[in-house]
Formats: structure tokens, sequence, C-alpha cells
């Protein structure tokens, strides 16, 4: 998909309307990397991601400005997606002003998201333990099949773990398997893959999963899935993940009370390591735009600056500095679409003038 002259045209309009403004308010398991990975963005379609994500932000800071005016994306780079919290409407959660329930929205969001040049959402998922959520990923994944689209997993191992992870994790990929990425799934054709086999994420939480236990399981599908795991999994289950993938966090240094570790260390460790030690696995690479849970009802006040918009531009090219058109990087995932919760969401984000950078309390499900 190549960005049209007309849409890069419009942009560019955009940008010199607000500068006119002065810029106010605005999962098979591998041991070997595959040799051929699905075709990335092109140069000009990331950077009609980052255009796009100017459009949707309005008339922004110098820094975005500048991120648009001086976008040199890599010959070959990653494929853009971006996280997706699917519980909005659930009293549980806050209220953004839509209902996670509504397929009209859905669909509005997922021609949102591809305007922006990202390719597919990574759904935020806990199996059938939230049938609210469950319920609405298969809302998600029918209207991006129907909009040729795609969504992931990103399955979240039990909170509260009792030791019957192992049990709980091949009860939810059975699950996922024969409803949404299986030969019998209804919407497959929209399930994000990679070299024909389907991608998995995995958010560990207390670690006392057997992923051993559960790779053997998969031997009796079909097509066995590609898994991911946050940052390096433990040792002992070190072959059974295809790779990695990078998430919000500054790193060793910790969370700063004023939010100035923006997660340059973290983020530098982590595609050194992914490219000197892991050259055999899939290496996702993370954007976000900021961090602030002090808002959650599950919140440890941890507070990362936006910074005017330059956190998301400097997270969204760090990898350029270990990835270029001879050793690419295959996925960077934006972390989050939609995350009021957590202050980390981009759809309905609005700049002002270098005051730091704030998220409306409700997204517009008329957008």
């Amino acid at each position: 998909m190549i960005a049209s002259r007309a849409a890069l045209g419009g942009a560019s309009e955009l940008a010199r309307r607000c500068a006119n403004r002065g810029g106010r308010e605005r999962i098979l398991f591998l041991t070997e990397r595959p040799q051929k990975w699905s075709t990335g963005l092109s140069k000009a379609l990331l950077g009609l991601a980052i255009v796009g994500f100017v459009i949707g932000m309005g008339c922004t800071t110098p820094g975005i400005r500048h991120t648009l005016a001086n976008a040199q994306a890599p010959s070959s780079s990653p494929k853009l997606l971006a996280v997706y919290m699917p519980w909005f409407g659930d009293p549980s959660h806050k209220d953004v002003g839509y209902s996670s329930q509504d397929p009209a929205l859905l669909r509005r969001q997922i021609q949102q998201a591809r305007g922006l040049g990202i390719s597919a959402f990574v759904v935020d998922w806990y199996g059938e333990s939230r049938p609210y959520s469950d319920h609405n990923f298969a809302l998600l994944q029918e209207a991006s099949s129907e909009s040729h689209f795609h969504v992931a997993l990103l399955y979240n191992e039990p909170e509260d773990d009792d030791h019957q992870g192992t049990e709980e994790a091949i009860a939810a990929l059975d699950k996922a398997y024969k409803t949404y990425f299986g030969p019998k799934a209804k919407d497959r054709d929209a399930y994000l893959t990679d070299q024909g086999r389907p991608v998995i994420f995995i958010f560990p939480k207390r670690g006392h999963t057997d992923w051993d236990r559960v790779r053997q399981h998969f031997s009796s599908w079909d097509v066995a899935p590609l898994l991911i795991y946050k940052d390096e999994p433990p040792v002992n289950y070190a072959g059974d993940f295809a790779g990695s993938y990078a998430w919000v966090q500054p790193g060793h240094q910790g969370w700063k009370p004023d939010g100035s570790n923006w997660g340059e260390q973290y983020l530098d460790s982590f595609y050194k390591t992914m490219k000197n030690q892991h050259p055999d696995k899939i290496a996702v690479g993370a954007a976000w735009p900021g961090f602030d849970d002090s808002g959650a009802k599950w919140g440890l006040n941890r507070h990362m600056q936006s910074r005017c918009g330059r956190t998301f531009e400097d997270t969204l090219s760090l990898y350029r500095r270990y990835y270029d058109g001879a050793t690419a990087l295959p996925y960077l995932l934006v972390e989050t679409w939609n995350d009021y919760e957590e202050g980390t969401a981009i759809e309905n984000r609005v700049a002002n003038a270098c005051g730091g950078e704030k998220q409306n309390s409700q997204a517009q499900s008329t957008r």
C-alpha cells in the first residue's frame, strides 16, 4: 500500500496551516528466524503513518511538525501494529464515551487506524474468563475481515495465578484456535499471520505457565502459532518463543517523579539485545506517546511525560539505531490505540503549544 500524492499533499497543507496558527492545541515455534518477512511499510507509508498521527492530533507542537518535515524512513520499514483495548462499555472500566460492542464504531476505528498506516490491532485478551472482552474481539475480527484489516491476540496470563496458569493458557488458546484462527474459524482471514502462521503476543504475569507443555499441546493443531513474549522469556522456556516485543516502561532507571524518563535507555537496550544476542528471533519494537496511570483503579501513580509530542516521535524512530535496510525490524507496536486508563491512547489525542500533551477524557464515537 503506497501513500497517494493527494494524501501527502493534504497532509502538507495541514502542516502549513498549523504552522500559520503558531502551533496551538493540537505464535510455529522457531529456533531460526524466517529468511523472508512479509513486506513491511514502504518509505512513503511510514511517512504517512507519521503524517496520519499528526492529522489525528490536529495542529500540533513544533516537535511533531519537525517529525513530519524530517521523517526519512529506511527503505525497509517495520509493519505498524497497535495495541487495542476491547473493554469499554463494561462498567468496571472508565467511561470513554463509546462502547466496544458497537460494530459501527469498530469499523470507524479500523478506518482511522488504517489512515495512520496501522495494519493490525493487537487486542488485549484474557480468554473466556472475561466474556465481555472476548465477545468484542469476535466483533472486531468480523469488522476487520470486512475491511481487509487484521487482528491478533495479546494473551494475558492470569493475574491471580493459583498455579493453574498452564491449564488456563491451554484452555484459552484452544478456544482461540477453534474460534479465531484455526481452519474452522469464521473470520480467520483477518487474523495476523507471519509466513502463514498466526501470531500470538504473550503478556506475562505470575510466570507460572509451563510453556513447554503449552507448546507440546500445539502439536495437535493444523498450524502451530508463533508466540511472542514481552521482553526476554524465562531461560528455561526461551526455545518456546519465536521472539520478543518491547513494552512501555522507563528501563533500569525507573519511573521518575517528574516523568522525565521516557524510556530511551529501555528501548535502546531492547533493540541492542535483540539484534546482537537474538538475531534468530523476531523483534517487535514499540512506540508510545507517554504514560499516566494515576486515573486507573490499579494505578501506581506512574508517569512518563509526552514532552510536547517528542516522546512519541523519539520512540517511533529509535529502532533506526540498530535496524536498517540490510537488517530490517519486522514489526513496530504502537502502545496503545485506546488505553485511556493508562494515558497511552493515540486514538483521540490533542496537543497544546509545548505545555505538555493531554488526552480528551472521553473518546468521540462520532469520529
